[in-house]
């Protein structure tokens, strides 16, 4: 089981069948296969083999998907890069993981001559696009020119399932970056779990909307291929443009985060779209509120999933698909289960335990850690064996993350271990009071935060972005509040601001917020 194998399949099997739309530029399979083969060849000529890292600096594009299947081919391990990062953070991700070659979009130039005035290990830079004219020391070829000159038939290595295959490097939110470790058994079994949970198939079109360094959108390279379904590339996040590109290439699915949908469902020309061909939205990377899923589900029509997982495991942890009985409940209980964190994925152990490591019971109350196990579960971090102990307990991923779980065995995300708030001695789950505060029509965006408080320890902060043309004062804000929950959950004090940070995959960053309030 390799990552090659997929894209060998779809060749076999969809040969003339157009495979990635980028623009205006289309591709079949044998396309595909024919220009990711002749990178391989490329790659070998350069000396790049088994185990050598290659890294990728660019947006959402067919070269990105070519590139995935290059590194497979050859045994190489592609480390995707954050673009939203600074020279130096990219810097001393190359010099972590070694990488010998960097492919960049000729956009990001500039980013990549910072990153050669760093120390790095480069031997050379492919460029995606006509290269730009900078001075370097090391190789330099265009992307295109590569493919052109190395055609020609292309032996992939011989894999094992074990071996390496990608390096995915956390935000570093807690510190310095660490190289997540995917094997081809964790990518390959992942698609595979996909495909039988979401019943993919060839006729299915994904919309790459997400980054495609990030595995919110990365596991769609290899689950779509291997079922022959259509890759159809947007290069960065704009709301219109997405709900364009929805109706214009007919997307079937697609896995976008929360602030991505909140910004399309809340967009002034939102009805101006069709989304009929759209049967599934997933959405991932944070907490969800029960209102925003209502508003998804009526304004494009289709079902709705919430996904969760972490780069540690490739990355599906749980899904909220309802169970056959579950869909004869009521709408409104329905709703309650699609907004959840989602029952367990099909290729993963989980559970929720105590402090002592009991599992909680399943009454939708109790709060514990989520622990999980499985092949799609990484085994551990880059050249980073301390951290290793830290995140595994006898076999199982410690996650961090605080949850309820209910008879259903559907569990909810409460809170992260770092992001609840003691106020009083009483734990209060930020997302909780977030759900409220997304019930208020002038919200667009919020994020809630401890802040100390000589008091009460820590006290409730909300960061608030208002709707366009909406105007609100802190007391009608907390007034509102007040409404909904118990006064000691209530925010105590609101910044409104024009934009909450992100994070490169595009989460609310909270350490961001939360930091300048505490000491150093």
């Amino acid at each position: 089981m390799d990552i090659w194998t997929t894209l060998k399949k779809a060749m076999a099997l969809y040969p003339e069948k157009i495979a990635v739309v980028d623009g205006k530029r289309s591709f079949t399979y044998m396309q595909i296969g024919e220009r990711a083969g002749a990178l391989c060849r490329f790659f070998q000529s350069q000396g790049i083999g088994t185990k050598d890292r290659i890294s990728i600096l660019e947006v959402n594009t067919h070269s990105f998907l070519e590139t995935y299947y290059a590194a497979a081919g050859i045994g190489a391990i592609l480390c995707p890069l954050n673009y939203r990062l600074s020279a130096k953070e990219i810097a001393f991700i190359l010099r972590d993981c070694g990488a010998k070659w960097l492919l960049a979009g000729n956009y990001f130039a500039s980013l990549v001559k910072d990153i050669l005035d760093e120390k790095n290990p480069l031997e050379g830079v492919i460029w995606i696009g006509e290269a730009p004219s900078i001075s370097m020391e090391i190789s330099s070829h265009e992307y295109e020119n590569a493919i052109n000159t190395h055609s020609g038939h292309f032996q992939p290595e011989s894999i094992q399932e074990d071996a390496l295959a990608h390096l995915y490097y956390t935000s570093g939110t807690t510190g310095q970056p660490k190289g997540v470790m995917l094997t081809h058994k964790n990518v390959c079994l992942h698609a595979l779990g996909t495909i039988a949970e979401l019943k993919l198939t060839d006729s299915d079109i994904w919309g790459h909307i997400a980054p495609m360094f990030h595995l919110a959108d990365a596991w769609a390279t290899f689950a779509i291929t291997w079922i022959g379904g259509r890759h159809v590339m947007v290069n960065r996040f704009d709301a219109e443009v997405v709900m364009a590109t929805i109706e214009r290439e007919s997307i079937t699915l697609s896995n976008l985060i929360p602030t991505m949908l909140n910004l399309m469902i809340k967009h002034p020309r939102v009805d101006s779209y069709k989304y009929s061909s759209l049967r599934i939205i997933l959405s991932g990377g944070a907490p969800i509120a029960p209102e925003l899923v209502r508003n998804i589900m009526e304004t494009f029509g289709c079902d709705y999933i919430q996904t969760y997982g972490m780069t540690e495991t490739s990355p599906y942890l749980t899904l909220s698909i309802l169970k056959e009985h579950l869909r004869d409940l009521p709408p409104e209980k329905q709703l309650e289960y699609k907004a959840k964190t989602g029952r367990p994925f099909i290729t993963v152990d989980l559970k929720v335990v105590d402090e002592n490591g009991a599992s909680i019971d399943p009454d939708d109350q109790q709060v514990g850690e989520i622990l999980v196990r499985g092949d799609t579960i990484t085994s551990g971090y880059w050249n980073r064996p301390e951290e290793d102990q830290k995140a595994f307990h006898k076999g199982w991923l410690c996650t961090e993350d605080l949850a309820v779980i209910d008879k259903e065995g559907y569990v909810n995300i409460v809170d992260r271990k770092k992001d609840m708030i003691i106020s009083g001695g009483e734990n209060i789950y930020s997302t909780e009071v977030e759900n409220v505060l997304y019930m208020n029509p002038k919200v667009l965006e919020t994020a809630v935060f401890g802040v100390p408080d000589k008091k009460w320890g820590e006290a409730v902060k909300a960061a608030v972005v208002l709707k366009d043309n909406e105007i609100a004062t802190e007391d009608e804000i907390i007034s509102f509040c007040k409404k909904h929950q118990a006064s000691y959950k209530v925010p105590k004090s609101i910044d409104f601001l024009s934009e909450l940070p992100k994070t490169g995959s595009g989460k609310i960053h909270k350490k961001a917020l939360r930091d300048p309030y505490w000491p150093k």
